[in-house]
């Protein structure tokens, strides 16, 4: 009799847990985004939530948090109940510069998450406002190592990609120009196409309608070979800066010891996303490379995290980078 109520109380200790995981999700899900509306992050995070509210039966829903180059929210992410209902769209900067630019930093990007899938990969452009004197890398160089004290770049905060892009930059040139920090990917864009701030290293996709536009000039993309989104755009290595190759990446995250099956769930939810000929020529539009399929597993992303740190950690701490 002893035994039977045991097993009897054990099953119902397990019960709950068991229901949970067969019926997840059973309400809505939270999509952190760690930065203001309007910018890349948050335009891919949207495109996706539609296709994954679809597929998970639920709604997505995207809450947008800025602050600390995308920190605040990633803490607050990190500290969620892993339950699979509190998610984020964590980048390069989140996920990778973060624990170098921030020594006091309140979550491990490696320890802290339980890595779902990368979501996209955008290489990084150059862009300045639109009467800046110089339209070839060769000329961009020239132009800000001769007036790099009079010359301001735009970046989304310490840490961020278009920040992290350009200490990179300015590392390999030997410059110091000035540099303006913004609360997203919007703000500094309009203040580049008024004319407020001279240059930014930017993911493609947080910029590619304003370079098609003609309201931004874009000098060079970071990436192997052009692209048809803007044709007309030389690579760095034909600008004769070859090193100066980078692109950012988006990955969703869930709190550390998120159940396997739930994370399965919402893997096999963001390859679906991926796979959608209608998602994948949105995100295409606007810059966004797909990731291959052998690299969209939680293991990929985990793998990937783990080389990001130190990559990241070792521009953030560069001599010059830390003058800057």
């Amino acid at each position: 009799m002893i035994r039977l109520l045991a097993l009897f109380f054990t099953g119902l200790a397990f019960c709950p847990l068991g229901e949970a995981r067969a019926d997840y999700p059973s309400r809505p899900i939270t999509l952190i985004v760690p930065y203001a509306a309007g910018g890349s992050n948050d335009t891919l995070s949207r495109i996706l939530a539609e296709h994954l509210s679809r597929t998970l039966g639920r709604p997505v829903i995207i809450d947008n948090e800025p602050g600390a180059a995308g920190t605040t929210a990633t803490t607050r992410a990190a500290h969620a109940a892993s339950d699979g209902y509190t998610i984020i769209m964590g980048n390069m900067g989140t996920h990778g510069a973060a624990p170098a630019q921030y020594p006091d930093l309140k979550y491990d990007p490696i320890n802290d998450f339980t890595p779902i899938g990368i979501a996209a990969e955008v290489p990084a452009v150059i862009v300045t406002r639109k009467d800046f004197p110089a339209d070839s890398l060769p000329d961009f160089i020239a132009y800000v190592r001769a007036n790099q004290h009079k010359v301001n770049e735009a970046h989304v905060g310490a840490g961020a990609p278009t920040y992290l892009f350009c200490t990179l930059l300015q590392s390999m040139l030997g410059i110091q120009t000035g540099r303006v920090p913004y609360r997203g990917g919007a703000p500094a864009m309009n203040d580049l196409m008024s004319g407020q701030v001279d240059f930014s290293c930017i993911s493609l996709s947080g910029a590619i309608s304003q370079i098609q536009g003609g309201t931004l000039k874009a000098i060079a993309i970071a990436s192997p070979r052009r692209t048809e989104l803007i044709p007309n755009v030389p690579t760095t290595a034909e600008g004769g800066l070859p090193e100066f190759v980078v692109s950012t990446w988006n990955a969703i995250f869930a709190p550390k010891n998120l159940d396997p099956e739930v994370q399965s769930k919402l893997n096999e939810a963001l390859k679906k996303a991926l796979d959608d000929e209608t998602t994948r020529k949105r995100l295409a539009e606007i810059g966004f490379v797909i990731p291959e399929a052998t690299r969209r597993t939680p293991h990929a992303l985990r793998e990937l995290v783990a080389t990001e740190v130190p990559r990241w950690g070792r521009v953030v701490n560069s001599p010059l980078a830390k003058q800057n």
